[in-house]
């Protein structure tokens, strides 16, 4: 079966920064950073129902006029998520429009942006047919064990890394894979259709295990509807496995902080996208401008025991490098992999 989830970066490695994560036979998309998503279809951009943004410089979140521009007009929710002083951000963004026209609108485009500080989430919620004005004061809540985000699948963990400014780091985390049994498909003259990701739903949303399931069958060229319960749908067709995990760093600089934060982050990823914005003999302008060198990403993600990982935000100095940055990493990434 395919993957549940595919994450692929929007940009080639020197240009803006930006992770796009599709689900699988879901209209449905979740994006980390916002820079230059021209890139980006329309139809692309429609998919996307959550954003978790690491910084505001303009590399990084530039990209929220055109996602608020496609977006505009259509009934949505966006959920997004930033760094301290992220609403502030927000808000300058939407007040920067005229919204004379918005309140005749029949479709509500809704904002619900989440600024993340130490342990405490603030959230806010504007609407379009309101000239996007914040509804009501800020909301707080606490949380714990840097979970920000939370579905019946996969939750998102943030760390707040210093890049001279709060930056975020984030980890994509399925709970568990549901995978189907081709063969017992075959078997049982099942055919795939929509029941499919509904069975899968319901085994994240544990259903009741006694309530009935209408699925389609067919025997000698007759299609009609079968009733399983749902347990004994689950028994013969589920396989469980293990969920995949991403992470995602970018802008950081290279400190004991950040490096522990980084490690516990993105531990036994499958697979890490890292910022290299400098090689290892640009060591001190990296270290300057608060940002990872190519060895020090593949050092972190030996450290981590990741599986996989990606360099991404090349500074513009280097041009058709991008062999000289994996040469680098690999070998730190070697020298410090994780053997447990």
């Amino acid at each position: 079966m395919p993957p549940s989830f595919t994450p692929c970066l929007i940009n080639n490695p020197i240009d803006d920064p930006g992770l796009l994560v599709s689900f699988s036979f879901q209209n449905r998309a979740i994006a980390f950073d916002l820079g230059d998503i021209s890139n980006l279809s329309s139809r692309e951009i429609l998919k996307i129902s959550h954003i978790f943004i690491s910084h505001t410089h303009m590399d990084h979140f530039a990209g929220f006029d055109r996602l608020l521009r496609i977006t505009l007009g259509r009934d949505k929710k966006l959920y997004i998520y930033g760094p301290e002083g992220f609403l502030d951000n927000i808000e300058g963004k939407l007040s920067g429009y005229t919204w004379n026209l918005v309140k005749n609108f029949s479709n509500q485009l809704t904002i619900h942006a989440s600024e993340i500080t130490e342990n405490t989430l603030i959230s806010q919620e504007y609407l379009c047919q309101n000239g996007f004005k914040p509804v009501r004061e800020p909301l707080r809540q606490k949380f714990c064990h840097q979970k920000i985000h939370e579905e019946s699948s996969f939750h998102i963990n943030a760390s707040i890394l210093d890049h001279g400014i709060p930056s975020l780091g984030f980890a994509l985390k399925e709970k568990f894979q549901v995978n189907i049994r081709k063969d017992a498909l075959e078997t049982l003259n099942l055919i795939p259709g929509e029941w499919i990701e509904q069975l899968k739903r319901s085994v994240f949303e544990k259903n009741d295990p006694e309530s009935i399931v209408e699925v389609p069958y067919n025997k000698n060229d007759i299609t009609t509807l079968k009733k399983y319960k749902l347990k004994d749908l689950i028994d013969q067709l589920i396989l469980i496995r293990d969920g995949r995990k991403i992470a995602y760093v970018a802008d950081a600089a290279y400190t004991p902080d950040n490096v522990e934060k980084i490690i516990k982050l993105s531990k036994n990823a499958d697979h890490l996208f890292i910022e290299a914005a400098f090689l290892e003999q640009d060591i001190g302008h990296a270290s300057e401008k608060k940002h990872l060198t190519a060895r020090q990403a593949g050092e972190l993600a030996g450290l981590a025991g990741v599986k996989r990982f990606t360099l991404f935000h090349f500074s513009p100095r280097y041009q058709k490098s991008e062999e000289l940055f994996y040469a680098e990493a690999k070998k730190a990434y070697q020298k410090n992999k994780r053997r447990d």
